[in-house]
């Protein structure tokens, strides 16, 4: 079972006191192979507005790590 954004937020928050965006998650998500659901207020199906800065990348996979979303 796969932790929920809200999951990813709060560990992330807690450990590293930095609040990441659920699109940056969704992103990271998308690099690592998981199919993330497209938000229905997407306003392109093909690109990012706001993709994850590279530099919290390797904290939010940390903490899909933990939740055991990846390895």
């Amino acid at each position: 079972m796969m932790a929920t954004y809200k999951q990813i937020q709060n560990d992330v928050k807690n450990r590293f006191g930095i609040t990441v965006k659920t699109c940056w998650i969704a992103h990271v998500k998308e690099t690592n192979g998981l199919k993330p659901r497209i938000a229905p207020n997407r306003i392109s199906k093909n690109s990012r507005k706001n993709p994850c800065p590279n530099r919290y990348k390797s904290i939010i996979e940390e903490s899909m790590r933990r939740f055991k979303m990846i390895k």
